[in-house]
């Protein structure tokens, strides 16, 4: 595949497989060495580049992103951070008044995202890098220098547009034109951000022949909204999703801001989430709290189905051969929607367990109750006894209590490197009383709750 792109402010056309990492190219072809590979699955952040196109700059991982995703944009490296007669980026100079560098190995990487955020304007820095390890543990003095560049300009060299690039046929860019191939195609694998069939590639060694990208698909990139209801294009970023869901859903929202790193949902879709069709998925729960409808496509035909209908067992969904993912419709108002998502790492972790209530009282009484779980089932599973135990009762703890051995009759959760089926099982249960305490105006937020 040819792939055209700005490189520190080089236009280079490379000719590349279609899995082939920047990483690796960046390393290995083009010898520019700052970039570092850690864990190679991106977790670390050690790996992370700047990729810049029309809408927005946003620190990815370099691990797990194919070149061909690269097409007709723009990607800073540590190496062009600084100006072109050597003059040091706000960012690096604070890193040195403020001794942010330790070993330096993590330090490239840092340097990347620090420079993202700095030309975003971003001031929530504990965010904004905790897709940065640091093995030396020297997270304060980076903190301080990348809040003391906050107010420092953004160099001009790091204004720079993209490439001049011409149509690329293993990244469609009209959803006719996608269906069209992906209908002729079936077997294909379709690739959205990467950050699971990056892994595929980097950790399982697949080799993928027959592939199409999304990425410069726009017709799946827009956010639609009506009075009443929210549609996301399935190629819409997790971090655009989180900037919708603030307003509209907060807490949901919150759980987003833990869902990966900063560089994973720059990457990571909506619509590849839900494909994925992952047990242990953090969108599916919520979407399935709030009533989701999904949308798809083969060819010309369209259809549209509760998303809890997609999911049929573990690996299975209600996806036919060059049928696409084209998009989620949410309401925009759910009031008692609650989102809590249990891991080992508070941060850029995956769940064991990820729960979402959404419980309609009227008159003290439950008149509805959509409850979603992932981790607890082989795929993202409604708590159907439980919500029964609850309809029509009044709405107290001692109705929340009674219901909790229901959880029994509706998941039968495995025990793995995250948790055990017993753990599982009581933290579902201790999830629905915490949903009552907070509904009853308790704090219940580890960010808030004091020992």
């Amino acid at each position: 595949m040819k792939v055209t792109f700005l490189l520190n402010g080089e236009t280079v056309e490379v000719e590349t497989p279609a899995t082939q990492t920047l990483l690796d190219w960046l390393r290995g072809t083009r010898g520019l060495t700052g970039t570092k590979e850690g864990c190679n699955e991106g977790d670390c952040g050690a790996c992370s580049v700047i990729v810049t196109d029309e809408t927005s700059k946003r620190a990815l991982n370099a691990c797990i992103l194919f070149m061909p995703q690269l097409h007709g944009k723009s990607v800073r490296t540590v190496e062009g951070i600084a100006g072109p007669n050597g003059e040091m980026h706000p960012v690096q100079s604070a890193m040195v008044d403020h001794h942010g560098s330790q070993c330096g190995f993590c330090t490239p990487g840092f340097i990347a995202s620090m420079a993202a955020g700095h030309a975003n304007g971003r001031t929530d820095h504990d965010d904004m890098l905790a897709g940065n390890l640091c093995r030396c543990t020297g997270y304060a003095p980076i903190i301080r220098a990348a809040k003391a560049a906050e107010s420092d300009p953004v160099p001009v060299w790091m204004n720079e547009g993209q490439a001049p690039i011409a149509p690329a046929p293993f990244a469609p860019e009209t959803l006719d034109a996608l269906c069209a191939w992906y209908a002729a195609n079936p077997d294909a694998t379709v690739i959205a951000g990467a950050t699971d069939v990056g892994l595929w590639v980097t950790k399982q060694l697949r080799q993928l022949d027959n592939v199409v990208f999304l990425n410069r698909c726009r017709d799946l990139q827009q956010i639609t909204e009506t009075n009443d209801t929210i549609t996301f294009g399935a190629g819409v970023t997790m971090v655009d999703v989180h900037k919708t869901l603030k307003t509209y859903h907060p807490s949901y929202a919150e759980m987003v801001r833990r869902y990966g790193s900063e560089q994973v949902r720059g990457a990571a879709t909506i619509g590849g989430n839900i494909a994925n069709g992952s047990p242990i998925g953090d969108n599916p729960p919520a979407l399935i709290a709030l009533g989701a409808t999904l949308h798809l496509r083969h060819g010309e035909a369209t259809r549209s189905i509760p998303l809890q209908d997609f999911f049929i067992a573990y690996g299975k969904q209600d996806r036919a051969k060059g049928e696409l993912v084209t998009g989620v419709t949410i309401p925009k108002s759910a009031p008692a929607l609650r989102v809590y998502k249990l891991s080992k790492r508070f941060d850029q972790d995956i769940s064991a367990v990820c729960g979402a209530f959404n419980v309609t009282v009227s008159g003290g009484k439950v008149q509805a109750a959509v409850i979603a779980f992932g981790g607890m089932a082989g795929t993202p599973v409604r708590a159907a006894a439980v919500e029964n135990a609850l309809i029509g009762m009044p709405w107290t703890n001692e109705t929340v209590q009674a219901a909790l051995p229901a959880f029994t009759q509706d998941y039968t959760p495995m025990t793995d490197m995250r948790a055990s089926a017993a753990y599982r099982l009581e933290a579902a249960q201790n999830m629905l009383l915490r949903y009552f305490a907070e509904l009853s105006g308790q704090a219940t937020s580890v960010l808030e709750v004091q020992p």
